[in-house]
């Protein structure tokens, strides 16, 4: 066959076979044509290459350009099949006088009208050419050749039916589809736009593998699209709004992006625009908040007016949004601005390198404080039908972020709303998988319809801590929360969560967010112990609570790292166990000698003697271990001695055991081997309080000390009350 007929050959596509004519049929008649199927027969039948391609060109002549519909196309796959299109497709030699690329062209051309079938573009024996296919993208050629273009074409329909296919995406990431479309993309040769579509495609189905296999192609990527749109001053600025989050990686963006980034949206946000122009902009920024926090805008006056104008026009987008009836809310929109709310939240009550100046902060609040006060206005009007919903989740997360940092404002809408909250908590915390799911729906929802961006934390509880924590303080917010069952919910919660750091469980996995929780659980029962006694001793969630605290702190104490938890664990078992003296698990039992040895251990270990250059006497200072969390630890470590002294007196067995853990010696040596001015006035208050307390109550106690010289330390550190204690027989 001369090169003549391999030309025809490849018009084939054109007349029924390439892929931008794989159409639907436009159905002639009911019945089969029997001309072609007379040509279909002798392609069958066919014995070489020579005859496939007449017969091909006999069918080309049979059927119209566009009039081939599914069952013809599988008529033709059944006469071909896939050896013929595989031997054209890596065939090195051509006939003589014919381009290279004609024979790889009618191949690509038979694959292109196959995969238009479904079950054809997930065949084996298509997936194997995704290597292949994919070099085509980047080859270089002639870039007016007609037929080098079709079959460009045609390689892009064929990836592009793969990846519709339920594996397609997998199998075209494992095949180096990726880094050619990159490359094709950045080469910005003919179809480099659909290079960029099927990489939109492919990023929304399987962003992480994406990552994984083309991370340095898709930053070229990035740094061309952000380039791009620094640089746009026509409508493609806002088409590159919608593009840009797809192409934000996992891990850190470079620094050149997130410039050319936030100078293309301060000019976008700086200008007056219509809401299909503004909203894709404020989708990005949300984006890049999630990404970087405010790490994406520049320190001094132009970022800070900037940061001030995101956080206000978010502020009004709001408030248009919830507070207009009968008007449909945007919830992509709305969830993205409250994106950026909460970044306002953090950055005004930053103390050091803020990128807001005091005013701003004071403006940014009042503003923030209307918007909210719009969410609690929409969330009033949640019913049960709704609470699955992801809005509802993104809302309960603004407002959740708002009450950790402000209370005070908005008080009596809070409170109304309280029980809609505690109500709401308990559902998702009951059925804790769909509460996941929502958190995934809302990282989809505040970013664009396809793709998720990073994970919100998967229950609403966690979101209301902080601002619980602050409201179990207030006499009225805290009846409503107890009337409403929170502390139970609470007790739940925190047990639920403490499994996942039990043993059997990877801790190192663990998010840091279970570890803060845990603490900020901590903090809201510390309230109620101190406000709401009676609540501890009547409540039963309580003796499991302080159960699991008792089982769990000895372990704890000797973890690594873990100390700030173990100082919340301590403190609170104790003040509960004053509470709770006459418990029968509080009367010597084992699990109550563990819990008070390590709380002893805790207690104990906190400072050392330290010697000091040029000095003979040592100095009182933090053990090492706590010397970098004292700021966040002190306040739990001096209630903890406090409450340590009040469970003396309340359990008799404790001095006995506390005098065989050395406690009450050690303490009294480390005392007497420091200069007593290094003891803070604070530290010898509390240091007292235990002595005394112990010898009080235990007679081996009193003496003990007398031998550990007690008398004369208690004199140098004018320990009156000690003094007196142990003078007594």
């Amino acid at each position: 066959m001369s090169c003549c007929d391999l030309a025809a050959a490849g018009q084939l596509g054109k007349a029924g076979i390439m892929a931008s004519d794989c159409e639907p049929a436009l159905n002639q008649a009911e019945g089969r044509n029997p001309t072609l199927e007379r040509y279909l027969g002798a392609l069958r039948e066919a014995k070489n290459d020579s005859e496939q391609f007449a017969a091909l060109l006999l069918v080309t002549k049979a059927v119209k350009a566009g009039d081939i519909d599914a069952k013809t196309r599988r008529r033709i796959f059944d006469a071909v099949g896939f050896t013929f299109p595989n031997r054209l497709l890596t065939t090195k030699e051509a006939p003589d006088g014919c381009p290279d690329h004609v024979l790889r062209a009618l191949g690509v051309a038979l694959l292109a009208c196959f995969c238009s079938d479904p079950e054809l573009a997930a065949h084996p024996q298509v997936l194997n050419k995704i290597p292949i296919l994919s070099t085509f993208l980047t080859a270089r050629g002639d870039p007016d050749d007609a037929a080098r273009r079709s079959m460009i074409d045609d390689t892009y329909q064929c990836l592009t039916a793969v990846a519709g296919t339920p594996r397609g995406p997998r199998h075209l990431i494992a095949g180096g589809t990726v880094s050619a479309l990159c490359q094709a993309y950045l080469g910005h040769g003919y179809g480099f736009d659909q290079a960029l579509a099927l990489l939109v495609g492919l990023l929304a189905a399987a962003e992480t593998q994406c990552w994984k296999e083309g991370e340095p192609d898709l930053l070229a990527v990035l740094r061309g699209l952000s380039e791009d749109f620094q640089k746009a001053e026509d409508a493609s600025k806002f088409e590159l709004c919608q593009l840009l989050p797809l192409f934000l990686p996992p891990t850190t963006v470079p620094s050149e992006c997130l410039r050319d980034l936030q100078a293309g949206l301060a000019r976008i946000l700086g200008s007056k625009l219509s809401s299909w122009q503004r909203n894709p902009a404020l989708k990005l920024a949300a984006r890049l908040a999630h990404a970087c926090g405010s790490d994406w805008i520049p320190a001094g006056n132009s970022g800070s007016k900037f940061l001030a104008l995101l956080v206000n026009l978010a502020c009004v987008e709001v408030r248009l949004a919830l507070e207009e009836t009968g008007t449909e809310v945007k919830e992509d929109v709305v969830t993205a601005c409250y994106a950026l709310m909460e970044l306002g939240i953090q950055e005004c009550t930053r103390c050091e390198q803020s990128l807001l100046k005091e005013p701003q902060k004071v403006q940014l609040v009042s503003v923030m404080k209307e918007a909210i006060g719009s969410v609690i206005h929409y969330l009033q009007q949640v019913g049960p039908e709704k609470q699955k919903e992801p809005f509802v989740f993104a809302s309960v997360r603004i407002l959740g972020a708002w009450l950790a940092e402000e209370t005070s404002s908005l008080r009596k809408e809070v409170c109304q709303l309280l029980p809609f909250l505690v109500r709401y908590a308990k559902t998702l915390y009951e059925e804790a998988e769909e509460a996941n799911d929502l958190s995934q729906q809302v990282a989809t929802l505040a970013i664009s319809p396809t793709t998720p961006g990073p994970t919100w934390p998967g229950d609403a509880l966690r979101l209301l801590l902080p601002g619980w924590c602050h409201l179990t303080v207030e006499d009225g917010p805290r009846e409503i929360l107890i009337k409403e069952g929170a502390p139970s919910l609470l007790c739940k919660y925190f047990l639920q969560q403490w499994e996942l750091t039990s043993p059997g469980h990877d801790t190192s996995v663990l998010p840091d967010s279970v570890e803060i929780s845990l603490q900020t659980c901590c903090h809201i029962f510390l309230n109620l112990v101190v406000t709401a006694p009676g609540l501890i001793k009547r409540d039963a969630c309580f003796t499991s609570l302080m159960n699991t605290l008792m089982a769990s702190l000895p372990a704890l104490v000797q973890q690594q790292g873990r100390l700030l938890l173990a100082a919340n664990v301590a403190t609170l078992g104790l003040l509960m166990a004053r509470l709770l003296s006459t418990s029968p698990a509080l009367q010597g039992t084992p699990a109550s000698r563990g819990f008070f040895a390590a709380a002893i251990l805790f207690l104990s270990q906190s400072h050392v003697a330290r010697a000091t250059p040029g000095s003979d006497q040592a100095v009182l200072a933090l053990s090492s271990d706590y010397e970098g969390i004292w700021a966040d630890l002190q306040e739990l470590w001096f209630l903890g001695m406090q409450a340590f002294t009040g469970c003396v007196p309340l359990l008799p067995w404790l001095a006995p055991a506390a005098l065989r853990s050395r406690w009450p010696q050690e303490l009294l040596q480390l005392l007497g081997s420091v200069s007593p001015n290094s003891v803070k006035p604070e530290m010898v208050a509390a240091y007292q309080g235990v002595l005394v307390e112990l010898a009080r109550a235990n007679r081996l106690c009193r003496e003990a000390m007398r031998l550990q010289a007690g008398e004369e330390t208690a004199s140098h550190y004018h320990m009156a009350a000690l003094e007196q204690c142990l003078a007594e027989p």
